[in-house]
């Protein structure tokens, strides 16, 4: 068994808009030893009137509104990495199909380099259409378009001068300057419908599980053996596909069985966050508090042994 890198889950709708409040909150994560933070992306929030009845992905109201705080994900860790040394920084996840695939890049390649690598890239479809809408980007288009973008985007990262021709892009002999001094994986964030699975096996270099146990229909341990049969069936090995678990904790074991499933599926990452829609009205360093204080146990239960600088 491979040991985790475990990280923390920096709550963009409970941060607030202190600049040196949030600065603290990741010196303080930092200096706890997590291997990352993981930070959430929106660009538009809406109005309950807006958003409509629902159901949204697999909530039944929608998580996010226009009431909450969304700092822009890859300004935020821009910013974050000129203040720390060593933790990492991933998304979960970048709302590609939205966004200008070109730009993506450009902003990857950029916070990569000026982080010292220290960037991690989940990307996914999102799930509001009120945003999609008001970035002009037609919503039951996203599944086609994000396939398309990691392609788009893969070759941006990796090639000096891409030409593409495709549905959605067409890039003609350009290229973003400089390129990553690396190959910066991309991993897509997203349910586990069959369909979906088969995507991720096709374009993608890991995969972050979007599922929600006691919410999601869809078992997190049936699904990644799902994900790496169909990876066997399609002449690619399954250890080329990690995974990226979640882990939600609210004070009592109830993470427990969650962190069953990331030891006997032996995740290569885990992020432990606060859970705050069951727990709502507590403050960002509370959240933060409850981690540090249940870390040792979840590594513990997990199997996985202490790092001397990152956990």
């Amino acid at each position: 068994m491979r040991p985790m890198h475990v990280g923390t889950v920096f709550s963009q709708a409970d941060s607030g808009t202190d600049a040196e409040a949030i600065r603290r909150w990741a010196l303080r994560a930092e200096a706890a030893g997590f291997h990352h933070l993981m930070a959430y992306d929106h660009v538009l929030g809406a109005t309950l009137e807006k958003l409509g009845p629902g159901p949204f992905g697999i909530f039944p109201t929608p998580a996010y509104t226009i009431d909450h705080t969304f700092h822009e994900i890859l300004t935020l860790f821009s910013h974050l990495a000129g203040v720390t040394s060593t933790i990492e920084f991933v998304s979960s996840v970048i709302v590609v199909p939205q966004r200008q695939a070109p730009l993506v890049a450009k902003q990857i390649a950029t916070v990569d380099r000026l982080s010292n690598q220290r960037l991690n890239v989940a990307m996914g479809v999102g799930w509001n259409r009120a945003e999609y809408e008001g970035l002009g980007v037609d919503f039951s288009q996203r599944t086609a378009i994000v396939e398309e973008q990691f392609d788009v985007i893969r070759k941006l990262l990796t090639e000096p001068v891409v030409n593409f021709d495709g549905r959605f892009h067409v890039l003609d002999g350009v290229g973003i300057n400089p390129l990553p001094d690396r190959r910066i994986p991309l991993w897509m964030g997203s349910g586990a419908a069959e369909p979906v699975l088969q995507r991720v096996a096709r374009v993608a270099d890991g995969w972050m599980p979007l599922l929600i146990a006691g919410m999601d229909e869809l078992a997190m341990g049936d699904s990644v053996r799902r994900l790496h049969q169909i990876c066997e069936d399609n002449g690619r090995d399954p250890s080329t596909m990690p995974i990226w678990g979640k882990l939600y904790i609210d004070g009592t074991d109830a993470w427990k069985p969650e962190a069953a499933t990331a030891a006997e599926l032996d995740y290569d990452y885990l992020t432990v966050g606060f859970n705050r829609v069951a727990i709502p009205g507590r403050t960002h360093d509370d959240h933060l508090d409850l981690v540090i204080d249940t870390i040792d146990d979840i590594k513990a239960f997990i199997g996985s042994p202490p790092h001397t600088e990152r956990l």
